[in-house]
């Protein structure tokens, strides 16, 4: 099995977290999102006991919750010391309605709104990632217009290529986000950014992308980001307080991709940053990651049941199953790798080789293309690997589908997180 927290129980079937897949899905019916919670605990303590050791008491990963947002994930990650980025007023209500704090939250965000502002600095929101110069300046109003100082961090870009997919490389001098160093418009925005009254730079981010294994794109855009605060302190004559250094590492989709030793990574990074403060004479008070896939990704497992085995000769196999892109559109959207097992026959060899198509009608509803599992039969339980981020974050109504359940397991016991949508949560909101 690709995680330790999978195996085969004696009558054959896959188990999660000691759970029986095939019993999950009779339970709480298919599709459905299962979710380690001891898994995600687990994940949470690897970075923040390692960034503790590497960069001090005061160091804390925040959760990227844009990997999976929902109420009952925040209790998790803040009973385990993080604190959440959050990219949106949705994320934010959702973090504030099951109870995490507004200070400890962060909020990113390319094009924040009015509204969106207002929101944040009328709730509480401990920093904003101020993308642009549109946004500092109504930032630094609707402050001022609640009477508080507001604590920011710029957003920067590094020059970086992490030689990641292109539609999740966030660090290039020609992006969509941040404001880059290189052609000498962070000066300007820093300059206005200490013009502000009602606003408190405190630090600088750098996001140079995701799914990325090794520390050397990390390292570099550390010692990017220390130069650069040195530079302000320097030349304009302000001492920022915070280093934000992004998001967390990648995490293993299938057998191929590496397992990365986080702690490990964390230590590269942490070693060239000191380097760096050294050369530079310059330290942060505080270091930020942000870690979201690398959090819950490999704690969820989706669970379908087939439908149909379709043999075109000569050309290929379909198993056809009742979720698809409605409920992960990463397959349509980045041809992404799965790991996809027959939770039914999981003792059995995987040696048919088959496409898992979806429910949907469009052809490239697909989960999987030309891989081999034990072949299957109508009824069978399809488990897909390592869906715990960007699944239920992006999934859709599209054909009019319902959104799946979600469990939760910790302790060899299974709850209910969210509950299926029904038709009428559908139509709920029309007229």
């Amino acid at each position: 099995m690709l995680y330790k927290n999978l195996g085969i129980n004696s009558k054959g079937h896959m188990t999660i977290g000691g759970l029986d897949a095939c019993d999950l899905a009779a339970e709480y019916g298919t599709p459905l999102y299962v979710l380690d919670e001891d898994v995600i605990r687990s994940n949470c303590r690897t970075y923040l006991d390692s960034m503790h050791e590497e960069f001090g008491a005061d160091s804390t990963p925040l959760f990227a919750s844009k990997a999976l947002s929902f109420r009952g994930i925040y209790p998790v990650v803040e009973s385990e010391g993080l604190c959440a980025d959050v990219v949106s007023p949705g994320e934010i209500y959702t973090a504030l309605s099951a109870g995490f704090p507004a200070e400890k939250m962060f909020f990113h965000g390319t094009n924040k709104t009015d509204a969106d502002i207002e929101y944040g600095v009328s709730e509480g929101v401990g920093y904003f990632v101020v993308d642009n110069l549109n946004e500092l300046a109504v930032l630094d109003r609707k402050a001022g217009e609640h009477g508080v100082r507001q604590k920011i961090l710029l957003r920067l870009t590094c020059g970086l290529d992490p030689h990641t997919l292109e539609a999740i490389s966030t660090g290039k001098v020609d992006s969509q986000f941040g404001v880059p160093i290189d052609t000498g418009q962070a000066d300007d925005f820093v300059r206005a950014a200490l013009e502000c009254s009602n606003l408190d730079l405190a630090g600088l981010h750098s996001h140079c992308g995701s799914q990325i294994f090794e520390s050397d794109s990390f390292n570099l855009q550390a010692e990017i980001l220390i130069r650069y605060a040195a530079h302000i302190r320097d030349d304009l004559g302000y001492t920022v307080r915070i280093i934000n250094i992004g998001g967390g590492f990648g995490v293993r989709y299938v057998e191929s991709d590496p397992l990365p030793d986080i702690p490990a990574r964390i230590a590269e990074v942490a070693q060239h940053m000191r380097a760096a403060c050294e050369k530079y004479a310059f330290k942060p008070e505080t270091v930020y990651m942000e870690p979201g896939r690398s959090i819950v990704a490999d704690a969820g497992v989706t669970l379908y049941e087939t439908g149909g085995v379709k043999e075109v000769k000569g050309y290929r196999n379909y198993v056809t199953i009742d979720g698809g892109m409605t409920d992960n559109p990463r397959y349509a959207l980045y041809k992404a790798d799965y790991t996809v097992l027959n939770a039914s026959r999981a003792d059995q060899p995987a040696d048919y080789e088959c496409t898992i198509a979806g429910r949907c009608c469009e052809s490239g509803d697909r989960i999987a293309e030309y891989i081999n599992i034990a072949k299957p039969e109508r009824g069978d339980i399809i488990a897909v690997l390592t869906t715990g981020a960007y699944n239920y974050s992006m999934a859709s109504n599209y054909n009019r589908v319902p959104r799946p359940a979600m469990i939760m397991i910790s302790a060899g016991k299974a709850r209910l997180v969210v509950k299926r949508e029904s038709f009428e949560d559908l139509i709920r909101n029309e007229l």
